[in-house]
């Protein structure tokens, strides 16, 4: 239409035109030419250029420059055409339709309201002028103080006293929507009351700060009117922000205290100093109640540390943190005041409360108060929080930070460690990653101890009397971490390359010594790195975000119960031996599967099949020692679109059971993308540092019990000791009656000191390892002969520079050669051999006789990079996306015992036999690859063979969809657990299930279906459903795994895939299969302009009608009409 490509008179009488006019103007002419060439009867040459040329100029007309060169207008820029209109970030759909503008809406710089209740903010009288406009003129009219609507914005211009008190009157009651860019998750845009206000600034409450991540240097937010009645409801009912106390993410409470409040409740609930005089426990004062306590304070005959003897509240009865056995605690002035402000049932809290103190405490009043109880205490918090720390008037000065006298003693020792492993060097039992490894092993120790000794230091305060202030911000968790004070007053520590390896000098001076000309220089790589990562990733993770709520967004709670019998088996989390995420952790808020009977007591069930799990009943299965439970998941959720109440749970931000019509993919997405960007501007801060997670190489018993060695090969070494022989066998310590009390995996060549079956005392170290290299030993006595060790070829004998002494290295090699060392027997005949990986260092001699358990050669293990989220956002992306990683291991395809064949075509060929059913599996595997099981071990389908990471369509292939999900859920929960964000499992299964929604067809039997199709399971399950009630064959598929890209773009609605990405290819499609858009997701919704189909906007409830008291119940209800497609 002529509007969309308007000709505009500039001045000087010239014309500004739309591009689509250039374009159209060409199809015109051509095709005028074209006519009148042809009633010419021009020669056919002639004809059939003109004809390439008009379709030319109808290609450019439709997509310009898909085709050959872009047609260019003045000044050579590209004209844009019909489908540049709907492209990318500023087309059609992603700049009109999916975001508008929006009328009633203002911005302002942010300043803090400490004054303000949590359900207020401060709003500036003259933006709610504006803002409220429409209302003041209503009320105006209806007061009689004008007529018409002119007159009534000429009163409101002259801003009479009247238009104050309307104003007043208006704003009472109306909540506003406050929005702070970037909106990165639900929790950016809450609902306030507005307080009218002087000045020009927006003010806020210091409270909801994090879940805005706000700060007060010059932010800027955004207000916005809710109009209607129902979205004032909604408003009031959704977004308020004391209904939004806990994050959706976590479920943990977002609104907790930070900074000042955390600063000011600690410092007031700190830990009593002992007197040097060490005066009697009898003279403590005893006071009745709190107000005793105050006037105590008030006249100063005690002060706020004292300690005292208070009559305790809660004798007799059941509190959270309370006592009830005594009738007297001992306690200090300051804890007295702090526990004044929790309702009663939360007890008598007696311990320092910091920061995740607090957070508990909420938690905690959360569940016996109910949310307004918690809204008015949190009010009650920061204003206690925000006075005691005024009155306390914490500072820091330069003589805080303490460098302790020991950090001289523990330089020297690492000096001397240092010279002792490059003497080694020299000396060539070590080799130079050896030699690297253990310095960085023993500067990262270094630096831990002098950290430890430093914070010792600070909580002493070098003998003062204060409090040392900054120990109290970093241990109350309000400002600073023990990485940032360990560089002002420790030892800055390793620092990084650009590269990311280690340095292996450290900067061992601290910022109140001040750095060395070199060491400010090696610093300014960390800085410059966290500044250009903070600008790249940003953008990274956003679209990261984008995907994802593209992937998820039709997943909504559909209906309450699928019926589904099926579900995930979860455990505890182990990293090592260390326990990082307890059962309980992952199980509440969800629905067991199962029904668990006390172990005890045979009668009693701590859990039936489909109820939800809480805290309480998570606690008792722990204690119960139940290692893993099935629960229902989203994953295997039967409902056919979005998915049911039950697999899904609690709702994380209410604590209650989820309801229909909740959008829970969108929370899931957002909830996944929000820490990514905070994560990605975290490298920042530290200012790289390297982060060097230090392992102790032992194992010690946690309980006395008896070993059990399971799927361990071993051989005795020459003092008695065990040597490990393969990998994926573990040790586990049994009680008496025979129950595993712990388990721990072992490395391969783990020396351990007692045999099967022996006992250990708690305590007790009985597994040891070398953890800088990995080693490869011999199970059998013999003589020693090298096989295809050929100097100069697959190895390199050579005097080391730095150690005068010969070493044998292997090395990477093409040919059809495999350095082995066999062993030989009295008749030469052969006993074992082993293949030896590229860069191992052969430690025997040709020739030479061992015994059983010796050293063959040892492969370094890998050195370490920093880790870091640079490559963790990238590493979610790569799992989300589906993509198959670089250098990926080989994994078994069946569980069997390798054996080890010969080179076929540059490759090794390993077989897998199955021992049971004889059935064989080969595997070829590039030489380059360091394969990580040994002839003769027994592996286990789906587990690693060769070093590097997993193809996630082979896990798929190999091990089925449940694995699949669980190991995609651990490795994404990895990457966020190592920069200490917590996220429900729940939002990942959810991605991952959409992830798994087509299958491919492998056998159509009489169905519509083609092979090798890729259908949604949905389609193929009503398909099969149709055939066989017709009885016919059913169609067979396999899963199929799709990146969230794909997935998107793979959705039902053509209009969604159009706004997400290539919507030219995807609009075509449309276009020639004739799709039809049921308009059923959000997006499509939004773009068409109807309300979403989820929360309010959900069929079931929009079916919900008042019904007159006498009318019948089952009633006739109007049958709603279905929207009306939209037709591709």
């Amino acid at each position: 239409p002529p509007d969309l490509r308007p000709l505009v008179p500039l001045e000087g009488g010239r014309f500004a035109t739309s591009d689509l006019n250039d374009l159209y103007r060409r199809v015109i002419n051509r095709n005028n030419r074209l006519k009148n060439l042809l009633q010419l009867k021009t020669p056919d040459v002639i004809i059939r250029n003109e004809k390439r040329m008009l379709q030319e100029a109808v290609d450019a007309l439709f997509d310009n420059g898909r085709h050959g060169r872009a047609v260019t207008g003045a000044g050579n820029r590209p004209l844009k055409s019909l489908s540049d209109m709907l492209k990318g970030k500023g087309g059609r759909f992603r700049q009109n339709l999916l975001g508008k503008r929006v009328d009633y809406s203002g911005r302002s710089v942010i300043v803090i309201g400490p004054e303000l209740k949590l359900h207020q903010c401060g709003l500036p009288k003259k933006m709610a002028l504006v803002l409220f406009e429409p209302f003041i003129i209503r009320r105006l009219k209806d007061l009689g103080y004008v007529h018409t609507v002119r007159s009534a914005k000429k009163m409101i211009e002259r801003q009479t006293p009247e238009v104050w008190d309307i104003l007043d009157e208006v704003t009472r009651g109306h909540p506003v929507l406050l929005n702070r860019a970037p909106t990165l998750h639900r929790l950016s845009i809450q609902a306030f009351e507005p307080q009218l206000i002087e000045g020009e600034a927006i003010r806020i409450h210091p409270l909801v700060c994090t879940a805005y991540n706000a700060d007060f240097d010059g932010d800027q937010m955004a207000v916005h009117v809710p109009l209607s009645v129902e979205a004032q409801m909604e408003a009031r009912m959704l977004m308020l922000a004391p209904n939004n106390i806990f994050s959706p993410s976590s479920g943990k409470p977002i609104t907790t205290p930070s900074q000042d409040i955390t600063l000011g409740c600690y410092y007031l609930t700190q830990n009593p100093r002992r007197a040097a005089g060490g005066d009697g426990e009898a003279r403590l004062p005893l006071f009745a109640d709190a107000i005793e306590v105050e006037f105590a304070m008030a006249e100063g005959s005690v002060k706020t540390h004292d300690r005292i003897r208070f009559k305790n509240p809660d004798f007799g009865r059941d509190t959270i943190y309370g006592d009830k056995t005594v009738r007297v605690i001992e306690t200090t002035a300051g804890r007295v005041l702090f526990n004044q402000i929790w309702p009663k049932d939360i007890g008598f809290f007696n311990r320092a409360a910091g920061k995740k103190q607090l957070s508990d405490i909420i938690w905690r009043c959360y569940q016996v108060a109910g949310q307004e109880g918690t809204v008015e205490t949190l009010d009650k918090l920061k204003e206690l929080g925000f006075r005691e720390a005024t009155k306390a008037g914490v500072s820091i000065g330069i003589s805080d930070m303490i460098i302790p006298k020991e950090k001289q003693i523990e330089l020297d020792n690492a000096y001397k460690q240092i010279k002792t492993v490059e003497q080694q060097y020299r000396k060539g039992i070590i080799t130079d990653g050896e030699r690297y490894n253990k310095i960085i092993d023993i500067w990262t120790h270094a630096g831990d101890e002098i950290s430890n000794v430093m914070f010792r230091t600070l909580e002493h305060n070098d003998g003062r009397k204060e409090l040392n202030p900054v120990y109290l911000m970093v241990d109350s968790g309000a400002r600073g971490n023990r990485q940032q004070v360990r560089q002002l007053a420790g030892m800055r520590g390793l620092m990084a390359k650009p590269s990311g390896e280690i340095i292996e000098r450290p900067i061992t001076s601290n910022f109140r010594e001040g750095l060395t000309v070199l060491e400010y220089f090696i610093s300014t790589h960390g800085a410059r790195k966290g500044l250009a990562d903070t600008a790249l990733k940003t953008a990274d993770s956003g679209y990261l975000t984008r995907k994802l709520v593209d992937a998820a967004q039709d997943v909504i709670i559909n209906e309450d119960d699928c019926g589904t019998v099926n579900g995930i088996t979860v455990r505890s989390i182990y990293e090592g031996d260390e326990e990082v995420v307890d059962l309980a952790q992952r199980i509440i808020g969800r629905v067991s599967c199962q029904t668990i009977v006390d172990p005890v007591d045979k009668k009693k069930k701590l859990v039936k099949a489909n109820q939800l799990i809480d805290e309480q009943i998570a606690a008792s299965l722990q204690r119960a020692g139940v290692e893993e439970l099935k629960i229902r998941s989203v994953l295997t959720c039967e409902c056919g679109r979005g998915v049911c109440a039950m697999c899904y749970g609690r709702n994380l931000a209410t604590g209650q059971f989820v309801k229909l019509g909740e959008a829970v993919g969108i929370i899931a997405a957002q909830s996944i993308g929000e820490p990514g960007t905070q994560l990605t501007m975290r490298t920042f801060h530290i200012g790289g540092t390297a982060s060097q997670t230090f392992k102790q190489p032992i194992i010690k018993a946690k309980n006395d019990g008896h070993l059990q060695f399971n799927d361990l090969r071993t051989v005795q070494a020459l003092d008695g000791s065990w040597i490990v022989l393969n990998k994926n066998g573990s040790i586990g310590v049994h009680n008496a009656e025979g129950r595993e009390l712990e388990r721990y995996n072992v490395v391969i060549g783990s020396v351990i000191s007692k045999p099967d079956g022996a006992e250990v005392k708690k305590g007790e170290t009985f597994v040891q390892w070398d953890p800088y290299n990995v080693p490869i030993l011999t199970d059998k006595g013999g003589k020693i002969e090298f096989r295809d060790m050929i100097a100069g070829v697959t190895i390199k004998r050579d005097v080391d520079e730095a150690t005068g002494l010969m070493g044998t290295v292997i090395i990477e090699h093409k040919e059809d050669l495999h350095p082995q060392i066999v062993i030989v027997g009295e008749k030469k005949e052969v006993l074992a051999s082993y293949s030896i990986p590229a860069g191992a260092h052969v430690i025997v001699e040709e020739g030479q006789k061992i015994r059983a358990g010796a050293l063959l050669a040892k492969t370094p293990r890998k050195v370490a990079k920093t880790k870091d989220i640079t490559g963790g956002l990238p590493r979610v992306a790569e799992l989300f996306e589906a993509r198959r990683p670089k250098d990926a291991a080989e994994i078994a395809k069946i569980d069997g015992v390798v054996e080890m064949g010969g080179t076929v075509r540059g490759k090794r060929r390993l077989i897998l036999k199955d021992v049971e059913s004889g059935a064989e599996e080969e595997h070829l595997i590039p030489l380059t690859k360091h394969i990580i099981v040994f002839k003769g071990d027994f592996v286990k389908k789906g587990q690693q063979m060769t070093e590097g990471p997993v193809v996630p369509h082979e896990i798929l292939e190999v091990c089925g969809p449940q694995d699949l999900q669980e190991h995609l859920v651990n490795e994404v929960q990895e990457v966020y657990r190592l920069q200490g964000v917590e996220i429900n499992d729940k939002h990942i299964e959810i991605i991952v299930r959409q992830m798994l929604r087509k299958v491919k067809i492998t056998d159509p039997g009489d169905t519509t279906l083609l092979w090798g199709d890729q259908v949604d399971k949905l389609e193929f399950e009503d398909e099969n459903k149709r055939v066989v009630e017709q009885g016919g064959k059913p169609a067979e598929a396999v899963p199929v795994l799709l990146g969230i890209t794909k997935a998107s773009l793979e959705t039902d609605s053509f209009i969604s895939a159009a706004s997400f990405q290539d919507t030219t290819r995807v609009l075509t499609e449309a276009a020639t299969l004739g799709k039809v858009d049921r308009l059923r997701g959000f997006k499509e919704n939004v773009i068409m302009g109807h309300l979403i189909p989820a929360g309010t906007g959900f069929a079931k409830h929009r079916e919900i009608r008042l019904i007159e008291k006498g009318e019948p119940v089952g009633a006739p209800v109007m049958e709603e009409s279905e929207p009306q497609p939209a037709i591709g």
